[in-house]
């Protein structure tokens, strides 16, 4: 049998088989993270969008001119891109492209297309060889320096040509445009922000590196995305998000009020959240409005039918006018001109993705090639070294072309004076390079100019061009000499290079950042009071009043009563799981009290093992005592028990087998707790003992457990408790235990309790009155 796990001691070059696997994983993970799906602090950009716009550079495609250049065809682009740079499908390319041309998903596109290059509302684009594109305007901030020495150049895939490593961006596109993406164990999802304030976070950096964060706050507010909307998260909560790099916002749609004819009003949506379409929210009405019935149920639920007759009930139509003249026009009409508007906002905003969640993950190729999560302020701190350095490469390098051209000039001054005598040796003299360095002290850059001189450069006025070409030549060589040679110099020449960017192609913030509660919309609930009918098989109904005699009550056959519970039609119904678990659900959700009613298993999510225990219903303020076989419990409200989802929410903390005891209301005369084991002891002690839970947990300990022994039921009293049960004979059995009868059981919490005498076998017990 051949062992593929361990190396061949006698193969020097034999790798172990786990080893090959990580090391080849490790490799194709780092490979997807940096050379596809993040983008490079330095340019914002990922290596595709990159090789596009370089590619695009190369073709002619950057605006030199003010007409800027001609499209050409999509196809062509890609084809030279793939050729060329990126050496991946022709669709994923072009994909890319069509992002960087779409104005609804850049804030400030990178291409100009011309075509369909879809829309907001999922329409794709059209195929590349209907399309055409360009660089945009702005790409000059990205690509004019590329010649400049700013950057490093590597060869492509198959080494035939090099590609930069990053471009020298003269503004955090990172910011600019934001970013998205999923690598390997990596994800990000940078939002978009203003040119100007990003602008102007830099230049504040730059001038003072311990900007406060409060300042920093006031200089960038927020993300500002390309379709608008609004954030109405708080200030603290943005700068939380920032601070850490990941965090997510509330935004919501932009909306205005038109008012018709005849005193009628129209609600008009004309700004988006980011990631919301038109056609999104149309799906979600219709949904809303004409819901299906839910996979393995025969019927829509109550809640299903509820929330559809909110919304039919403040909405009577909706339509998209969206157009070229206007990109978002969502029209919903009133069910009547009566209508709150206010009503209206809410129901659209609690129910459809109007109002929404936006992620933010600062995840990035740092400034030493790592993928880390960063701070607004360490991403801003990277990006202002990196342009740094840029300014002083791009100054190195014009300062060596300056004095080159300086040097050359030079030469010809002397040529110029002694024309007549350079003429001779050159017809003269076999090799006459040679004999004019030897003459004037030439250099071989300065002789090989001479030699390649045209005639017509040797008249008068050549020589005031030279003088005055000199003379701006030095200027500029102490201007950038001054720039290398002090760090104040170069940082104030960044600063004048952003302000002036930031005033050419600065526009004004889309996204309006105003704090606000996300919307609730109150779906209305007559308040009256109910009895709620739970059967031992958790088949749940509510009855109108209070006077319902259980006797009357009907159940399928093999069931029975469980509990009635007698409350208010804005309560809420507590499930207790078997396994500790709290599930709840409105009173007012529930079936009427024809038939036998609906298994609460439809209204909540169970999860697969869990049973349905226990069950209460009442008022929020209600107290609870809950208990668990283990013999520990707590206190708690009943609101506190209320989940938010229908999977419901952990509450009380069960070890091994124990199970949830029935809960325990604590009346306004209740002062003690009474506890009784399986082995028939009872313990009473003071409430006050006892400590409110909100978040639930474990519980203190009741009553101290013997070995076998397990605590079977709890309640909590005033100055009586009824203790239920069989005598001899196995008869049923009650008896009522006061003052006198509970002193030999009275204690201080966690004691053995002690036996009762009441009865024979007791098994549960009760507050009397």
């Amino acid at each position: 049998m051949i062992d593929l796990f361990t190396p061949d001691p006698a193969d020097a070059d034999a790798v172990a088989l786990a080893e090959y696997a990580e090391r080849a994983y490790l490799e194709y993970a780092l490979s997807v993270v940096k050379g596809r799906a993040l983008p490079d602090v330095s340019d914002g950009q990922k290596p595709v969008q990159r090789r596009i716009m370089y590619a695009m550079a190369r073709m002619g495609l950057a605006f030199t001119t003010a007409n800027g250049p001609k499209a050409v065809k999509s196809a062509r682009v890609v084809g030279d891109v793939l050729g060329r740079f990126h050496p991946h499908g022709d669709q994923a390319a072009y994909d890319a492209l069509v992002r960087m041309a779409q104005d609804f998903a850049q804030r400030y596109p990178l291409i100009d297309g011309q075509g369909n290059f879809g829309s907001r509302d999922g329409d794709g684009a059209a195929a590349m060889r209907y399309t055409e594109a360009r660089l945009a305007p702005i790409t000059r901030l990205l690509l004019d320096e590329i010649d400049e020495g700013t950057v490093d150049f590597v060869p492509n895939y198959d080494g035939s040509t090099e590609e930069p490593r990053q471009l020298p961006a003269r503004l955090p596109f990172v910011l600019l445009n934001g970013a998205s993406g999923i690598a390997v164990g990596l994800a990000t999802e940078v939002p978009s922000h203003n040119l100007r304030e990003v602008a102007a976070a830099a230049v504040a950096l730059i001038r003072d590196e311990s900007l406060t964060d409060d300042a920093l706050a006031q200089l960038i507010p927020g993300p500002d995305y390309p379709g608008g909307g609004q954030i109405i998260s708080a200030p603290e909560e943005i700068r939380a998000a920032y601070a850490s790099g990941r965090g997510s916002l509330k935004v919501r749609a932009r909306w205005k009020i038109e008012d018709l004819a005849r005193g009628q009003w129209q609600l008009v949506v004309t700004e988006l959240p980011p990631g919301t379409s038109a056609q999104k929210v149309l799906e979600e009405i219709e949904e809303l409005t004409n819901p299906k019935v839910k996979l393995g149920k025969k019927a829509l639920s109550a809640e299903q039918l509820q929330l559809k007759g909110s919304v039919l009930g403040v909405v009577d139509a909706v339509r998209d006018e969206s157009s070229k003249d206007a990109p978002v026009r969502l029209v919903f009409e009133p069910k009547t001109r009566t209508t709150p508007q206010q009503d209206l906002v809410n129901v659209l905003l609690a129910h459809t993705s109007l109002e929404s969640s936006a992620p933010i993950n600062l995840t990035m190729v740092g400034a030493d090639g790592r993928p880390t999560q960063k701070s607004l302020r360490r991403i801003l701190v990277e990006w202002i070294g990196f342009r740094l350095r840029t300014v002083q490469r791009r100054s190195e390098h014009r300062l060596a072309r300056v004095a080159d051209r300086i040097h050359v000039l030079e030469g010809r001054m002397l040529v110029l004076l002694n024309i007549d005598e350079v003429i001779r040796i050159i017809r003269a003299a076999d090799e006459p390079k040679p004999a004019l360095i030897e003459r004037f002290g030439l250099t071989d850059r300065q002789a090989e100019d001479i030699l390649e001189i045209r005639l017509r450069q040797l008249a008068r006025l050549e020589a005031i061009r030279i003088e005055t070409e000199l003379k701006q030549l030095r200027e500029d060589e102490r201007k950038l000499q001054e720039i290398l040679g002090s760090p104040a110099a170069l940082r104030r020449t960044v600063v004048k290079e952003i302000e002036a960017d930031a005033k050419t192609h600065g526009d004004d913030r889309r996204t309006l950042i105003e704090p606000q509660k996300r919307a609730a919309a109150e779906i209305r609930i007559v308040d009256e009071p109910v009895t709620v009918v739970v059967s031992l098989k958790g088949w749940i109904r509510a009855l109108k009043g209070h006077e319902v005699d259980a006797a009357t009550l009907t159940f399928k056959p093999g069931d029975g009563l469980y509990g009635t519970f007698a409350c208010r039609s804005v309560d809420p119904l507590i499930v207790f799981g078997s396994n500790g678990r709290v599930y709840s659900t409105p009173v007012a959700l529930l079936p009427s009290g024809r038939g036998d009613g609906q298994p609460v298993t439809s209204m909540i999510d169970v999860e697969t093992g869990t049973q349905p225990a226990h069950y209460v219903a009442g008022p929020v303020a209600t107290t609870l005592l809950l208990a668990g076989t283990g013999g520990f419990g707590l206190l708690a409200r009943l609101g506190d028990l209320v989940a938010r989802q229908r999977g419901g929410k952990s509450f009380l903390t069960l070890v091994g087998d124990e199970k949830p005891l029935p809960p325990s209301i604590v009346g306004t005369a209740a002062t003690k707790v009474g506890c009784l084991t399986l082995n028939g002891r009872l313990l009473v002690f003071g409430l006050d003992e006892l400590k409110l839970q909100p978040g639930g947990g474990r519980g203190l300990t009741l009553i101290d457990l013997e070995e076998g022994d397990a605590l079977v039921s709890v309640a909590a009293f005033g100055d009586a408790l009824r203790v239920v049960g069989s005598g001899r004979g196995g008869k049923a059995r009650e008896e009522v235990l006061r003052s006198a009868g509970l002193a030999p059981h009275v204690g201080r919490r966690a004691r053995k309790g002690r036996a009762q005498d009441a009865m024979q076998k007791a098994s549960r017990i009760v507050a009397e009155g």
